[in-house]
């Protein structure tokens, strides 16, 4: 299949998390089909960082800062973009927590990385794929797309609360895609693998500390490690991996693809 440019002409989209991670390179392939590109976010310096570096290859940029669990926030942005920016055609939830900040030195998920983890991942998903959804409606048109995690199909006895949230944004997904169906909204899910990420930094630095043989180490190497043993195509992947997998979701080549998940973990997990 051929993406064509004129896909995502004139067409806005907007990024949750989009000052870094999985939501920046999403932004980055997006810039490569020419999409006026918003950026949401807490971290304004890291806006800039991206904003900037994106805007060089001629793309409008924009971004706002705003907390995707407060839904005064989100309505206040919500309106703020499509008053100044224009109609919201593609929103990509990608806004994602792996854990609260002690997670390193605990052998297992804390009640505290319960409420962190839903707030954000599940709730922060909701909140702006409703409020997103009510303006898409109103046109008979709409992409969503949401970030889950391979993680959320299978189990892991050290952080079930990362892993149950991402298993609710499946099956949230499938949901609205079931609502959202006769507005001509698609709602889809990607659920991606193992990428080097400030988040895997997390991980790879609780295995160091818990791992007598593996203290000595670079966070980076047990990462590596990691792919080696697990994953059958033996590479990582990429946040722009990820964005490649959103953008088909939000072309018109996935028109009649919806309340579906797509694994792109170079064949971790396999359903």
């Amino acid at each position: 299949m051929t993406l064509y440019y004129k896909d995502f002409d004139n067409k806005t989209v907007v990024i949750t998390g989009g000052a870094s991670g999985l939501g920046k390179g999403t932004a980055k392939v997006f810039a490569k089909y020419d999409a006026n590109i918003v950026l949401v976010d807490i971290d304004r310096t890291k806006l800039d960082i991206v904003r900037n570096e994106i805007s060089q290859t001629g793309v409008k940029v924009s971004y706002y800062i705003c907390d995707v669990t407060k839904e005064n926030e989100v309505d206040e942005t919500v309106d703020l973009i499509e008053r100044e920016i224009g109609d919201i055609d593609i929103l990509v939830n990608a806004a994602g927590v792996w854990a609260s900040s002690d997670f390193e030195d605990l052998e297992y998920a804390s009640f505290e990385d319960w409420d962190f983890t839903y707030s954000v991942n599940v709730k922060g998903t909701v909140i702006f794929a409703e409020t997103v959804a009510e303006k898409m409606k109103l046109r008979n048109y709409g992409k969503i797309i949401n970030i889950a995690s391979h993680a959320g199909k299978f189990a892991s006895p050290s952080n079930p609360a990362y892993g149950a949230s991402k298993a609710s944004v499946i099956h949230l997904t499938q949901s609205l895609a079931l609502r959202w169906a006769p507005n001509n909204i698609n709602v889809n899910v990607i659920c991606p693998g193992s990428i080097w990420t400030p988040m895997w930094g997390r991980i790879a630095e609780r295995i160091r500390r818990q791992n007598l043989s593996k203290n000595k180490m670079s966070t980076r190497d047990i990462f590596l490690e990691h792919i080696k043993d697990a994953c059958p195509l033996q590479r990582e992947q990429t946040p722009e991996d990820i964005g490649n997998a959103i953008v088909f979701f939000a072309s018109e080549n996935a028109k009649n693809i919806t309340g579906q998940s797509l694994n792109v973990n170079g064949g971790i997990i396999m359903d």
